[in-house]
């Protein structure tokens, strides 16, 4: 299970089952992806026929969300031209994604990863992302529960 400090690969895998579900249920084709504290890869999953830019977009957008502490479509009103953050997605060597579908994994006031959808619509990518969410949510807690 996950801890204070990390994301294990079982929790990671659980939440992207989570999305992929959600997807499902969405009768979308996604790519999910969700990354630990310092944006590193702890699992990825595609669905058959998905996108072939979800490989990349969804870990990105799962590093946009972690790196920037904020879901990337809340990022997107404030990158939009005019915006406080408008040319946030030149930097990072253009890895910073600033639409739909990354979401803070926060444990209290910490951010210890995040979770990319990519694939479906903008709304069905943010869906996905938050049932992934829930699932590590439920995750923490039955794990508090058991210690």
């Amino acid at each position: 299970m996950s801890t204070a400090a990390s994301i294990t690969l079982t929790t990671a895998l659980r939440v992207c089952e989570a999305a992929v579900g959600e997807a499902e249920r969405a009768g979308a084709l996604v790519s999910v992806a969700v990354v630990d504290a310092g944006g590193h890869l702890v699992a990825f999953m595609r669905m058959d026929g998905a996108e072939i830019a979800g490989p990349v977009l969804a870990p990105d957008k799962a590093y946009t969300a972690v790196a920037n502490r904020i879901a990337t479509h809340e990022l997107a009103e404030q990158a939009a031209p005019g915006g406080p953050l408008f040319g946030l997605h030149a930097h990072a060597s253009g890895r910073f994604v600033i639409f739909g579908g990354g979401v803070p994994l926060r444990l209290g006031d910490r951010v210890i990863g995040a979770v990319g959808v990519s694939g479906g619509t903008v709304t069905e990518d943010v869906a996905c992302a938050h049932a992934g969410e829930q699932a590590w949510r439920q995750a923490i807690t039955a794990e508090r529960r058991h210690s």
